[in-house]
């Protein structure tokens, strides 16, 4: 079959796989190629178990696998034979160096670049999909611009991903919006005008933003900057519903109610993670601060700070309310995932909270229904003081704690009178996702503690 378009993705992570894959479902016209340089990763994507937990995307992928979407590790071809070539590698924040702790380290994608040009023989439109820093489009033209004598013509686009995992595949197929900037030149509109119509086989017109391309990369970190405050903005005060008897989810949903405000991400919680909240917010901060912005940086830096007070206060009370000693306690976390409907743990909670039990010489005891492999490796340097179990039950035989880390529906159908007798008492539930019904727990005999809502105890 003959495609009208060869569009390249390299990285084959959590954006380039389910991005890629409904780009195959909604473009039948288009071969669709995701390459990587893991040659496991690629191999479990031609495989019947995916590397990457979405709802729905098996379906997709098994759809269109072998018919107009394929995996490769092969990245030197597919760039020769590509026509459009979507950047969706790593961005970590740097650990060295000048912007430690707050630049992203952009090495993988300069190589990406690099090799985009020594492999390319025809014109490419290059589009930037890792979430970037403001002004890397710049970098990148400025090395694919490089060799004059080639006679190969590029031209970068930004197209930032507002995928949110767990619903991944649904933002997709019915996104918000789409943004695609660009440069305000005949050639950079050319470009973008490809991407749109890309986007355009599916998505509603209307929906697709074009902007220039400083505003395209700059949306993207202040997007996931502006969720993570409205989640630290109600985290905070959790902590003094706490204090003063007052019931979060009462003051959510009576502030969530403003349409000026509005509902969403306004459910009190042990913190936000996730690959992008933190790095993208640090990454602001950098910015910031490196055009001498800084009570704007201050400003956003404090959303990260009280993320990390929202996390460390959960042990604190556990640790206090538990007669100030878990030492020797055994504490079942049930979730290590970021958030419900992914695999992904990067950044989650439940790795410092994890650590902090760790250190209190608590024995503790990890369940997660997608999670726990990526658990054992986040927990490496700990791994003869933490026990893993796919079982939530046999996780609470004999612990004197549950702890609720992350909201899978199956945590708030289990039989908790059964788990209550398996335990040692007093037993204690704190849930950190407000899961369970209150009355019920304290009436099975729990002493329930859950966040920024009073709690419920006989034994404390």
């Amino acid at each position: 079959m003959k495609f009208e378009k060869n569009i390249l993705c390299i990285g084959a992570g959590y954006v380039g796989g389910p991005s890629m894959a409904v780009f195959a479902l909604k473009c039948p016209q288009y071969k669709i190629t995701v390459a990587d340089v893991n040659k496991d990763r690629i191999k479990a994507w031609n495989s019947d178990k995916l590397p990457v937990y979405e709802p729905g995307l098996d379906e997709v992928v098994r759809e269109t696998r072998g018919r107009n979407l394929f995996f490769d590790t092969n990245i030197a071809k597919c760039i020769k034979e590509a026509d459009i070539i979507f950047v969706s590698v790593n961005t970590p924040t740097k650990t060295f160096g000048i912007g430690a702790g707050k630049a992203a380290n952009l090495q993988f994608v300069e190589k990406v670049a690099r090799e985009i040009l020594k492999e390319s023989d025809s014109n490419k439109i290059v589009v930037e999909k890792s979430t970037l820093p403001v002004k890397t489009a710049e970098a990148l033209k400025r090395i694919l611009y490089s060799d004059h004598e080639k006679g190969v013509h590029f031209q970068v686009v930004s197209n930032p991903e507002f995928l949110a995992e767990g619903t991944a595949i649904e933002d997709m197929k019915d996104p918000d919006r789409v943004l695609i900037g660009s440069e305000q030149t005949p050639e950079g509109i050319r470009a973008r005008d490809e991407i749109v119509e890309i986007y355009a086989n599916w998505v509603p017109r209307e929906k697709i933003i074009t902007a220039n391309i400083w505003s395209s990369e700059l949306s993207k970190l202040v997007a996931n900057a502006f969720l993570a405050q409205r989640v630290s903005s109600i985290n905070s005060i959790s902590a003094l519903c706490e204090r003063t008897g007052a019931d979060i989810n009462e003051v959510s949903y009576a502030i969530g109610c403003d349409s000026r405000i509005g509902p969403k991400f306004l459910k009190a919680s042990v913190g936000f993670g996730g690959s992008c909240f933190k790095k993208d917010i640090l990454n602001l901060v950098y910015i910031a601060q490196s055009y001498g912005l800084k009570e704007v940086a201050d400003y956003w830096e404090q959303v990260i700070t009280m993320n990390e007070y929202q996390e460390t206060r959960f042990v604190d009370r556990m640790v206090r309310l538990m007669f100030n000693t878990v030492t020797d306690k055994k504490i079942a976390l049930l979730g290590f995932a970021f958030k419900t409907n992914t695999g992904d743990t990067r950044e989650s909670p439940a790795i410092l909270i994890s650590k902090k039990l760790i250190e209190e010489k608590a024995e503790v005891v990890i369940t997660d229904p997608k999670a726990l492999e990526n658990a054992r490796k986040d927990l490496a340097d700990y791994k003869d003081l933490v026990t893993f179990e796919d079982d939530p039950y046999k996780a609470a035989e004999g612990a004197h704690a549950i702890a609720i880390l992350t909201a899978w529906e199956q945590y708030a159908t289990l039989d908790y009178k059964r788990i209550y007798d398996a335990m040692e008492h007093p037993a204690f539930i704190f849930d950190g996702c407000n899961l369970l019904d209150i009355n019920k727990m304290y009436e099975l005999g729990f002493n329930i503690i859950p966040l920024g809502r009073p709690s419920r105890a006989r034994d404390i």
